[in-house]
C-alpha cells in the first residue's frame, strides 16, 4: 500500500541512540508543539500538561529523576534534542472544565448564555470519577491520545521519537513539582535524530502482526 500516512507509520520506529549534536528547528518545533495543542480528547476536556525539555538544565534535572530505576532510558534525555513529558490531571474537575467552555465561548463554539447547558457534557467525566474525586484513569487515557497524535506528527517531519513509560513518576513529580502542581507525568517522549551508528534499531525490518489478527470487520 502506498499511502504518505502509511509510509510515515512505515518509517516510524523506537530509536535507542540520539546524536547530541543534531537539534530539531524551532520551525519543526513549532509544528510540533501546535500539533499537541490540536490533539482530540473526550469532550475535549485536554486534561494534560506537556513539559518541554530543551535546556541544559532541564535536561540535567531529568537526566536525575532515573536515578533509582530505568537507567536504560537515561542516555536519551541529554542526547535527544528534546523530551516531552506528557502529564495528565489526576482530579479532574468542573473548574478544569470551565476553562474549556470559556475558551469555546471566547472563540464563538459556545455562545456565553449556554455557558450551563455546556457543563452538560461534564457527566462523562463524573462516570469516570470515584468518591474522592480521583479520574486519573481517565484522563491519562486521553493524554496518551496526545502522545499518539504526537508520535505521528515527528514521523511526518523526518524526527525520530522513543515512547518512554520507563520513567520514575514520583521523581519526575519531585523534581518537576513546580512545573507539573499536581499533574502525573507517567511517560515521556524523546524526539531528535537517531545516532546511525549506534540505533542497532534503524535498520530491523519493520514487524507487526498480520491485519486479520487484529482487525475484525462485520
Amino acid at each position: 500500500m502506498t499511502h504518505p500516512i502509511i509510509t510515515d507509520l512505515n518509517r516510524r520506529y523506537t530509536s535507542k541512540r540520539y546524536d547530541a549534536s543534531k537539534k530539531i528547528s524551532q520551525s519543526d518545533l513549532d509544528i510540533i508543539l501546535e500539533a499537541i495543542r490540536l490533539s482530540p480528547s473526550s469532550i475535549n476536556s485536554q486534561p494534560w500538561k506537556i513539559i518541554v525539555i530543551s535546556s541544559d538544565e532541564a535536561k540535567q534535572r531529568m537526566h536525575q529523576t532515573f536515578v533509582n530505576k530505568f537507567q536504560f532510558n537515561q542516555p536519551h534525555i541529554k542526547a535527544a534534542s528534546h523530551t516531552l513529558l506528557f502529564a495528565y490531571n489526576p482530579k479532574y474537575a468542573r473548574s478544569d472544565y470551565e476553562k474549556v467552555i470559556d475558551t469555546d465561548i471566547k472563540n464563538g463554539r459556545t455562545l456565553a448564555e449556554n455557558k450551563e447547558q455546556a457543563f452538560g457534557a461534564f457527566a462523562f467525566v463524573d462516570l469516570n470519577t470515584d468518591e474522592h474525586g480521583n479520574n486519573a484513569h481517565w484522563t491519562k487515557a486521553q493524554t496518551y491520545i496526545a502522545l499518539g497524535n504526537t508520535m505521528h506528527t515527528v514521523a511526518r517531519l523526518g524526527i525520530d521519537s522513543t515512547p518512554m513509560e520507563g520513567v520514575d513518576k514520583d521523581m519526575i513529580s519531585e523534581l518537576f513539582n513546580d512545573e507539573l502542581n499536581g499533574y502525573v507525568c507517567e511517560v515521556a517522549l524523546a524526539i531528535g535524530y537517531h545516532e546511525e551508528s549506534e540505533d542497532y534499531n534503524a535498520t530491523l525490518p519493520k514487524s507487526r502482526l498480520a491485519k486479520d489478527q487484529v482487525i475484525t470487520i462485520l
